[in-house]
């Protein structure tokens, strides 16, 4: 199964007014990811959303190790941990890139899902992986 990195850099926007990442800014953080991690595995989310299929959040869990701050560059590893027919847990891990302190550990669980908002199966280009 893949394993994905996305390098990002800590602007002052991602921060609150102590230069620490505002805690909610990690759920984007994993999104990017998630995003890039999907399109390695084959699953090209605009032409996924064409053909009538969709990913939501299902579920989202956080663990804060330590903080990020302003001026940071962080790394945000993603990789697939159970996979079901209709359903794709992404386990993610955030650390600061030089130190490789870890930030955050956390894990989402993706539906996949039809027009309709009912389940459906994950594409076949993931399901092969």
């Amino acid at each position: 199964m893949y394993n994905q990195f996305v390098e990002i850099k800590v602007y002052y926007q991602d921060t609150d007014c102590g230069g620490v990442v505002y805690y909610a800014n990690y759920l984007t953080y994993f999104e990017r990811a998630r995003t890039e991690f999907l399109r390695e595995m084959g699953a090209d989310i605009s032409k996924l959303m064409e053909r009538g299929i969709f990913f939501m959040v299902r579920r989202a869990e956080i663990d804060y190790v330590s903080p990020a701050r302003y001026g940071e560059t962080i790394s945000v590893e993603v990789k697939a941990g159970k996979m079901t027919g209709a359903s794709i847990e992404l386990l993610y891990e955030i650390t600061e890139k030089e130190t490789r302190r870890t930030i955050v550990r956390g894990k989402t669980m993706m539906v996949c899902v039809g027009k309709d908002m009912k389940p459906t199966r994950l594409p076949a280009e993931m399901r092969k992986n």
